[in-house]
């Protein structure tokens, strides 16, 4: 399934030869090459995550469980390494020797579980992606077939890291993104080092915004190409996203994220306003000044996410410095003796008042279902926040479905006062880029905004 099936019982049993390869080019090894560098990436990335965190980790982190996720990493790993042991078996079986002198670190981005699990979505994107960008380079029909079928394998992890996320869909777009092999490695290439791949990586590119983004924001970026040697004034952002024919471009001063996105994104920077192709065939790279990078537009959260991570914090391990929200649907009576309850306790409206810490460092939210109401818990209702010998707070967030709501929407808002902060509302959409933001949620929506 994951190699060709006489390769497959090859490796498993010694009985079989492996398949002819005749038909197999120059083009077959080095996509197969390639595609087992970066196999090998993503196991290193799954080995040294579990290797690094504990299961305390993933709960202050806002898992529901630690084996969530511990069960997911794991068996995802456990892929990886399958993939990689199927094509270099069949790259020695043509005849040639896989690339095994690269080093991979992760150390960057495994500072705390939310940062690995988001670096994980852009992991598997790009795997999914470099797969789909590789098709048309192979001309051997039964190693096609086979890289298709770790394609698919790479699309489950795909949605698996999205559910993980608690803010993405599961399945966000109808169409994924394919990418070149330079562009795989302009984002891939910093934790890669010591192989050659024979492929100039395009130049790095990353997005410096450090809160919360969506539509409405203008997204601000670095590269070693955007030098000054360059003037801005010149450039263009694109993005690509699933489906559309060609990429979005903007002018790099004026490149705010349009509604209707939802999912990753390609982002390139061009000295041409010549929108790009979705189409690694022909799409031009002589105007590239950089990219691409992966961002994540999650405008539409879904339950399944909420019900694995029902509140996301720092991840610093320290219970006094974060707090985990959780959401829960209560009926409109229910909400009202809540909120008839809630004299002698200090009520936090979402819709207009960030996060606000205690003495300890933790934090409380609620949340509002009425454009009116606010919610908070009653200590005598066994509905307030619990406190610790401490003093630090965990939070309960009340989500209640009121007939007096405008339009019956409901805002959410989880996190800490020193981050990770994710917004879910009709305001910004629970927007994030590469599932991360270190500041405290802003007031309102204002449109533009720069984070």
């Amino acid at each position: 399934m994951l190699y060709t099936s006489l390769v497959l019982l090859a490796v498993s049993s010694g009985a079989f030869a492996a398949p002819a390869l005749s038909r197999r080019t120059n083009n077959d090894l080095l996509v197969m090459k390639f595609a087992d560098v970066l196999e090998q990436m993503e196991s290193e990335f799954y080995s040294q995550a579990i290797a690094k965190f504990q299961e305390p980790d993933f709960t202050t982190a806002g898992f529901t469980s630690s084996q969530i996720p511990l069960e997911q990493f794991s068996s995802i790993h456990a892929d990886e390494q399958t993939h990689s042991t199927g094509l270099q078996a069949a790259i020695k079986s043509a005849g040639d020797m896989p690339v095994t002198t690269c080093k991979f670190s992760f150390d960057s981005v495994l500072g705390d579980v939310s940062t690995m699990a988001a670096v994980g979505r852009v992991v598997e994107n790009v795997g999914v992606g470099a797969y789909l960008g590789a098709a048309h380079l192979i001309s051997d029909p039964v190693l096609l077939t086979t890289a298709g079928s770790i394609l698919t394998v790479e699309a489950r992890h795909q949605t698996i890291l999205n559910v993980l996320s608690s803010t993405g869909s599961a399945i966000p777009a109808a169409f994924d993104i394919a990418l070149k092999p330079e562009e795989v490695l302009a984002i891939a290439s910093p934790f890669i080092s010591g192989c050659d791949l024979g492929i100039t990586a395009n130049p790095n590119l990353a997005v410096t915004n450090t809160g919360n983004v969506g539509p409405g924001t203008l997204l601000t970026f670095s590269s070693p190409a955007m030098n000054g040697s360059v003037s801005q004034e010149s450039l263009f952002c694109q993005m690509i996203v699933g489906g559309a024919p060609v990429a979005i471009p903007l002018p790099l001063s004026q490149c705010i994220v349009p509604d209707g996105i939802n999912g990753p994104v390609a982002l390139f920077i061009t000295n041409d306003v010549q929108p790009l192709a979705n189409d690694v065939v022909n799409r031009a790279s002589d105007k590239l000044v950089a990219g691409p990078t992966i961002a994540f537009i999650d405008t539409k959260p879904q339950m399944l996410g909420q019900l694995a991570r029902s509140g996301i914090t720092s991840g610093s391990g320290n219970s006094t410095d974060s707090a985990s929200s959780v959401t829960r649907t209560v009926s409109p009576s229910e909400a009202t003796s809540i909120l008839e309850g809630a004299s002698s306790t200090t009520i936090i409206g979402v819709s207009s008042v960030a996060p606000t810490s205690t003495a300890t460092g933790a934090s409380s939210t609620e949340s509002a279902a009425t454009a009116s109401a606010t919610d908070a818990a009653s200590s005598s209702a066994g509905k307030s926040a619990a406190t610790d010998g401490s003093g630090a707070s965990g939070t309960a967030t009340a989500t209640a479905s009121s007939p007096t709501a405008s339009g019956g929407a409901s805002n959410i808002f989880v996190g800490s006062s020193n981050g990770p902060n994710l917004y879910k509302g009709d305001t910004l959409g629970g927007v994030v880029i590469d599932g991360w933001s270190m500041v405290a949620m802003p007031s309102s929506s204002s449109s533009p905004n720069k984070n």
